[in-house]
Order: C-alpha cells, then sequence, then structure tokens
C-alpha cells in the first residue's frame, strides 16, 4: 500500500481542510504514514497569512526536495500560500507535481487518481470553488468535529491576504450544514466547531432567497441530539449582533467562550485596519457578551507594529487587554503580506521596536491569563477527556466548555465528560483530580 504524509500549517480551517485531504487519500486506498520518510506522497497544507508560516514552509519543502530526489516522491503544494503563488509557484519549486487552492482541494485526488498525467496545478478562486465539507474526512478524534459553514470572506482588513487566497465568502446552506451535524452525532460525535473565516456572518450572502442568519444556524445545532458542545471560530465583532449573544446564552450546548479579535486598542490604528470598529464599540460589545452570558471565557488576536503604530497607540491596546482581562490571546508581531493594502504603507514600525512591544504585551497577557486561571482554583469543571497529557504521560488532558485545557490525574477515557477538581493553574492550563478519585 503507498503511503501519504500532511503537514499543516495555519488555522483551525486548514486543519479542516486537512482532515478532508487525508479522507480523499484513504478513499483512493493510500494509508497515512506516521512520517514524511515514510510516505510515498508528501503534502503541504499551506498558510500565508504571516510570515512565519511561510518561512517554515521554505524549510520543509527543501527537506521534501531531498527525499524526492533521494526515493521519488510525489510533493503536493496545497492551501493559501499555494493559491498566493498561483501565477509563479511551479518556477520557484519546480520539483512540485501538484497544486491546489483551498477551493480545489479535489484537484490532488482528481490528479493522483489519474496516476499523475493532469494538469500539474488547479486553483479554486471564483466560481471553481468548492467546499472542503463534500469530502469524507479523516478526524483526528471520534467524539470532536470540524463543521464547515461557509468559506472566503468579504471583509477588507488592509493587512490580510484571506479574501486574495480564499475568494468572496459563500455560506453552506443549511440543510446541508444540519445533514452533516445529524449524521455526525450519529457517529458519536459530542463536540463540534462551526468554521467559517467570518463564521458570525454565516447566512447573509444566501437572502433574499433565504431568509436566515448565525443565530438560528446555533440553535438548530443545538437542538440535535448527542451534541453536547458546540463551539465557532473565527467571528469578527461586527457580527456579534444580539440575537447571536441570545442564542449563545439561551442554547444548552453553546459554550461559554468567545474569541472575540480586537487587532488593536488604537481606533486610529483599527481605522487604518479597516476593522470597521473602534475602541469603544469592542469594549461595548464585550460589556454586552459579559453581561447576557454568564461565566463567559474571552480570547482575542492582537497584532503588534501595525505601520504607522505609535508608542501611545500601544499603550492603548494595553489598556484595553488590562480591561477586558482575557483568558488567552494570540500576539502576533505584524509582517507585510504581498498585495495588500497595509504593506506599502508609509512608516513601517522597526523589527526591534515591534519585538520588544510583543515582549511587554506577551507579559501583560499571561500575567493576566493565570490571574483568571488562578480564580477556577477550588472549583470543578466539566472536562471532555481528549487523551493523555503533551507533557506528562501519567496525567490525562482535556478542555473545559470555557476552552481552557485541564491536565489531572485518575483514569478517564477519550470522549469521556468527567468533573475535575481543580487544585492549580497556570498562564494556559488548570490542573486537577478526577472528582471521583478526590472524592474517594
Amino acid at each position: 500500500m503507498k503511503r501519504y504524509h500532511v503537514t499543516t500549517f495555519g488555522c483551525q480551517m486548514n486543519a479542516h481542510d486537512s482532515e478532508r485531504i487525508k479522507g480523499m487519500l484513504e478513499e483512493l486506498g493510500l494509508g497515512e504514514a506516521a512520517s514524511q520518510d515514510e510516505a510515498d506522497v508528501l503534502v503541504f497544507n499551506t498558510c500565508t497569512i504571516r510570515e512565519k508560516p511561510d518561512q517554515r514552509f521554505a524549510a520543509h519543502i527543501a527537506q521534501a526536495r531531498a527525499l524526492k530526489e533521494r526515493d521519488g516522491k510525489v510533493i503536493a503544494v496545497g492551501g493559501c500560500y499555494a493559491e498566493a503563488q498561483r501565477e509563479r509557484l511551479f518556477d520557484l519549486y519546480p520539483f512540485v507535481d501538484v497544486a491546489f487552492g483551498p477551493g480545489s482541494i479535489a484537484h490532488l485526488g482528481e490528479w493522483l487518481g489519474a496516476g499523475g498525467e493532469a494538469p500539474r496545478s488547479s486553483f479554486g478562486i471564483g466560481q471553481e470553488r468548492s467546499f472542503a465539507a463534500d469530502l469524507a474526512p479523516h478526524r483526528e478524534r471520534r467524539f470532536q468535529a470540524w463543521v464547515q459553514v461557509s468559506m472566503g470572506c468579504n471583509s477588507v482588513c488592509s493587512y490580510c491576504i484571506v479574501p486574495k487566497v480564499r475568494g468572496r465568502e459563500v455560506s453552506r446552506r443549511p440543510a446541508e450544514i444540519m445533514a452533516e451535524v445529524t449524521r455526525l452525532a450519529g457517529q458519536g460525535v459530542r463536540e463540534l466547531t462551526l468554521l467559517g473565516q467570518n463564521v458570525n456572518s454565516w447566512g447573509r450572502d444566501l437572502r433574499p432567497d433565504l431568509e436566515t442568519g448565525f443565530a438560528e444556524l446555533l440553535r438548530a445545532c443545538d437542538a440535535v441530539p448527542g451534541i453536547e458542545r458546540i463551539r465557532f471560530t473565527s467571528p469578527h465583532p461586527k457580527d456579534f449582533r444580539p440575537d447571536v449573544i441570545a442564542a449563545m446564552a439561551e442554547s444548552e450546548s453553546v459554550c461559554e467562550h468567545a474569541h472575540l479579535p480586537v487587532q488593536s486598542g488604537s481606533t486610529r490604528i483599527l481605522k487604518a485596519m479597516k476593522r470597521t470598529y473602534s475602541r469603544e464599540r469592542y469594549l461595548r460589545l464585550v460589556d454586552e457578551l459579559r453581561t447576557g452570558i454568564s461565566d463567559l471565557a474571552l480570547t482575542t488576536d492582537i497584532i503588534v507594529g501595525f505601520p504607522g503604530e505609535t508608542e501611545r497607540d500601544f499603550a492603548e491596546t494595553l489598556e484595553v487587554v488590562e480591561e477586558v482581562g482575557y483568558d488567552g490571546a494570540f500576539t502576533f508581531v505584524y509582517s507585510p503580506r504581498s498585495g495588500t493594502e497595509a504593506a506599502t504603507m508609509p512608516n513601517q514600525v522597526p523589527e526591534e521596536v515591534k519585538r520588544e512591544r510583543i515582549e511587554r504585551l506577551v507579559d501583560l497577557v499571561q500575567r493576566i491569563a493565570h490571574e483568571r486561571n488562578q480564580e477556577r482554583v477550588g472549583g470543578v469543571e466539566q472536562v471532555l477527556v481528549e487523551g493523555s497529557s503533551r507533557t506528562d504521560a501519567l496525567l490525562q488532558r482535556g478542555r473545559t466548555r470555557r476552552n481552557t485545557t485541564v491536565n489531572f490525574t485518575g483514569s478517564a477515557v477519550p470522549g469521556e465528560l468527567v468533573d475535575v477538581q481543580i487544585d492549580g493553574a497556570t498562564s494556559l492550563t488548570l490542573r486537577g483530580a478526577l472528582r471521583a478519585a478526590v472524592a474517594a
């Protein structure tokens, strides 16, 4: 049996797409290899939203070239970097056999199924795109599943290349989504994560043919028997409307966690980013979310060193982090992306300034996250068990409804919902013991 190995870079949508790539390859009769050395087909599902994934891909593809020259492996490059470089990908990497964009994943299967005789490239922007959700998945865990509800993005954030490489927003029809959710529940899935580049604007492009929205989708998923946890990512603050907040509060399965990207705490910088909200509007939304949803965890994305960011602008970001009190944050140094408006803006911030600022930001985020987690010590958390701890094989690992990782002692099976008595915390995790073991 020939075998494949998939290397995934970037976001949760790429993780979802990689599950579909694996499922498609297995339907063609390939088995999964544990390493690139052991595989016949090497697939790279790439990201290009920041410079770091590009650099990681460059290192991986150089290693793949050496393996191809030694063993004759097939090399496939897909995802957002492939789409961004569609005009010159094969000039940059002439040893690549096949490429595909995020909207044309099925092309890889067509190419391999044709014995490598089909055209080397096929990209999926515009009318060619199709949902990866239509392909059979190879899920990493039987009790958790990604559900793609839309693809593409209509926002015009000045730093972001996603609309260029993934196209305009297209929503899946609700009947297709609910059929998948119902099928997953029947297969034993307990936790869903709904995915879209701008997930909470789902449904708007279906009007006037179909009047629906993200709040209705949340409620419909909540009504499916067997589904006990529902998450979603990534939302945009502009689309967190009152009906979505109400649906989160009133739907038993929807978790008490919202990822709310702020990007900057400076209204001036937010305007330059074309984020369509001000600092004040964002903070009002935080208040509305916390008022409407009890025990809510908030996480965020923050970009440091956007063109023109002054020390005062950065100080305003620190103020917002302090005021909101995030449970966690993904922090990024701004890196110019070719083809975006921000890449050509004046007053690019020096690298040494970006690095110094992000160190201060990370210190603050970690301090606040630790304080937030410390507040959970002494309580009991419901945990969905995912497996063994990544740092200690003697411990189990899982996540709370608020999306916090918990490492705990006691015997539990992946997919189980258990109660854990919390006795310790770091900025990233909670620690505890299975409640039954504590009681004993």
